[in-house]
């Protein structure tokens, strides 16, 4: 947190209503990150997380109320079941779309997420779980302050999600990520803040715990584990 207790991002008084819905997605909604790191997006279905996520990364326009960021110019949004252009080899299309800066980062992160295997193929020749982990390296390749993972992860197996995040927390320390996930085990463990986003008819509409952010190597208590799990699912 910045001295003068500045957030990276804080979302104002979001107030959200799709057109010809009857209820609002967000009424008053106020919640924000604070510094880099693993952060998670965590709350029970249709409570509007892809909306706030696509609003974030400017997707979704026309709320009232302010999403404002310091220091976050590139915010880029990766969902699940994310196509690729169907014309590609994995190989050519990550060769493609990855600035000449981060070129030597993609051996490493195809080794890593066990991709070497698929360079050839096309991307409908390839499992769910190997297209996840093929459209989130595209996106760790990318020059971003802010990726958003919207069950980027969801057909990965947990052993293998778990050295995912692991690896993505080792690899940039420094920048922002926010994670959607319904595991709140996952989300508990891992991430350093988890916002939890709660019914329109609650208030406050979000509210944030602190989670166990855990990396390799570090100590990590069941106990408390087991205690930021019930937090999380009580301000849910």
């Amino acid at each position: 947190m910045g001295m003068n207790g500045a957030m990276l991002l804080e979302c104002k008084d979001i107030m959200f209503q799709y057109p010809g819905a009857d209820t609002p997605v967000f009424k008053d909604l106020a919640c924000g990150l604070r510094t880099p790191g693993f952060h998670a997006l965590f709350g029970p279905s249709g409570v509007g997380k892809t909306t706030l996520a696509r609003m974030i990364a400017g997707e979704i326009k026309g709320f009232s109320g302010q999403i404002a960021s310091e220091q976050m110019n590139n915010i880029l949004y990766s969902y699940n079941l994310e196509r690729l252009p169907g014309w590609y080899s994995v190989g050519d299309h990550l060769a493609e779309i990855t600035p000449s800066s981060n070129k030597d980062k993609i051996d490493d992160l195809i080794g890593f997420f066990g991709l070497r295997a698929c360079l050839d193929s096309r991307f409908a020749q390839m499992s769910l779980g190997q297209q996840n982990r093929t459209n989130l390296t595209r996106y760790l390749l990318q020059d971003f302050d802010l990726l958003i993972m919207d069950e980027s992860l969801a057909n990965v197996d947990e052993v293998t999600r778990e050295q995912i995040i692991l690896k993505i927390k080792e690899m940039f320390p420094a920048r922002c990520f926010l994670y959607i996930s319904h595991n709140v085990l996952e989300v508990s463990k891992f991430c350093n803040q988890i916002l939890v986003l709660r019914s329109v008819h609650k208030t406050p509409q979000a509210m944030s715990v602190v989670g166990q952010d855990y990396t390799e190597g570090k100590p990590l208590k069941k106990q408390d584990l087991e205690l930021t799990m019930l937090e999380v699912v009580h301000a849910a």
